[in-house]
């Protein structure tokens, strides 16, 4: 489970569903949905 925080709910929501993806300059992030309003949430540096 990855903790990311969700812009559009103004707060850190869990997401089973996080997939690991590397950005264009290399280095991790994650990237999933948030479970309550659907909006895209993405963490810079995570592994």
């Amino acid at each position: 489970m990855a903790s990311m925080y969700c812009v559009k709910c103004r707060a850190k929501k869990e997401d089973p569903n996080a997939v690991a993806v590397k950005m264009k300059n290399g280095k991790p992030a994650l990237k999933g949905k948030c479970p309550t309003c659907g909006t895209s949430m993405f963490k810079i540096g995570a592994k």
